[in-house]
């Protein structure tokens, strides 16, 4: 992308960002989402550091690596990612339902889940005091080993762990990310790679905790809270912590286009469609669905007609991608029971009904990228190029 272009297309992401928090449209996460808005603050610089674990035997990508011919249609790509990523029962629900299938997903670890609650002043956030979160810490020490196990089986399975950085301070929980410095996403990231590399010495009192076998050097990219975050104050700090891309932006237009490298970070756009099912606009994830439906009002009796409107939005989604450009379809999503347990249902059932079909891979966004960056640049151009799909109501 040309500087001009890239100039044009951020001014458009800039007027979208203003529009999405006057609208109110943020999203929240974690191990216990908070349907309120707002956060507070968190905690913990990283402790000394025992040697990194080796990584254990990881299955290989599940994504056919070859490049296309000119003109060729693309496989479609399918992309699962819950941000939090900190609960036992939603782990091992999203793993038994992508196993059949050999699927894969992301799973964009807050960092503040690898501290117990005993240690949460070992983190601080931002701006903020130490110890506060937005979103908690990682409960007791039997919490954490359960946590560690489930990371790693899922690195080993293939997944991608990602980072949804620490305390999740919003707009409400100033200086909320929306307002941090470069230095101020570099340390954020520091202490999220710092939780990971040295999760025994920074809890002490949790005795024979396994080996966290996620290495730091896997960790990629990720998504912002409440997709908050200035684009210029982000990259130095990404491209400082060597991570190669992001999934926070919201996209300079709407519908569903082709991932393109801005400023050499690859930004898979989190999309603006159509959908029947809401017979309107939406950011396609499930807090802002749920924004749309009702106002974020949790009203578990509800729940059954969300959920039909969530799947029909996956399906038709798909439907618009697979019949058009066949650009990677992101299902964005938390780890949560909101409203009554609206969206995990959903999720499940798309993963099973689409993932596995020919010519359909559900996989990780380091994956992706790897197949993009095989194509021929102009093969991959012309993809880009498409219009979008599900940009207007038909």
């Amino acid at each position: 992308m040309t500087g001009m272009s890239a100039t044009r297309r951020y001014v458009g992401l800039s007027a979208a960002l203003v529009f999405a928090v006057i609208t109110g449209v943020l999203v929240y996460q974690g191990r216990t989402p908070p349907p309120t808005a707002a956060a507070v603050a968190a905690s913990g610089p990283s402790s000394s550091a025992p040697r990194t674990p080796a990584a254990p035997a990881r299955k290989a990508t599940n994504l056919p690596m070859r490049k296309l011919k000119p003109g060729e249609k693309a496989p479609q790509l399918i992309i699962f990612s819950f941000d939090g990523a900190g609960d036992h029962e939603k782990w091992q629900e999203f793993m038994a339902a992508a196993k059949p299938t050999d699927s894969r997903f992301n799973g964009f670890l807050t960092g503040t889940y690898l501290l117990t609650d005993e240690n949460k002043a070992k983190y601080t956030g931002p701006g903020h005091a130490a110890g506060k979160s937005s979103v908690g810490f990682g409960g007791t020490a039997a919490d954490l080993k359960t946590r560690i196990n489930d990371l790693n089986t899922a690195y080993a399975a293939g997944h991608e762990i990602g980072l949804h950085y620490n305390g999740h301070f919003c707009a409400g929980a100033e200086p909320s990310a929306a307002a941090w410095s470069t230095a101020d996403w570099t340390d954020e990231i520091g202490q999220f790679l710092g939780f990971l590399k040295n999760y025994r010495a920074n809890n002490p009192e949790a005795k024979n905790l396994p080996a966290l076998k996620v290495p730091a050097s896997s960790i990629k990219g990720g998504r912002t809270p409440c997709l908050e975050g200035q684009w210029d104050q982000l990259v130095p700090a990404w491209k400082k912590a060597g991570l190669s891309y992001d999934s926070s932006m919201n996209a300079p237009t709407s519908g569903i286009s082709w991932p393109e490298q801005v400023d050499g970070i690859w930004e898979f756009y989190m999309p603006y469609v159509y959908s029947p099912g809401f017979d309107g606009m939406v950011v396609n994830m499930d807090y802002n669905m749920w924004v749309k439906f009702n106002g974020g009002a949790n009203d578990a009796s509800s729940a059954p007609v969300l959920r039909d409107k969530v799947y029909q939005t996956y399906k038709s989604l798909f439907d618009a991608t697979w019949n058009g450009n066949r650009a990677p379809l992101l299902i964005a999503n938390h780890f949560n029971t909101w409203n009554g347990n609206s969206f995990n249902p959903s999720v499940l059932k798309f993963m099973t009904n689409y993932c596995g079909r020919k010519d359909v891979h559900c996989t990780t966004y380091s994956d992706a990228i790897a197949w993009m960056k095989l194509q021929d640049p102009k093969v991959l151009a012309a993809l880009q190029a498409q219009p979008a799909v599900a940009a207007e109501k038909p």
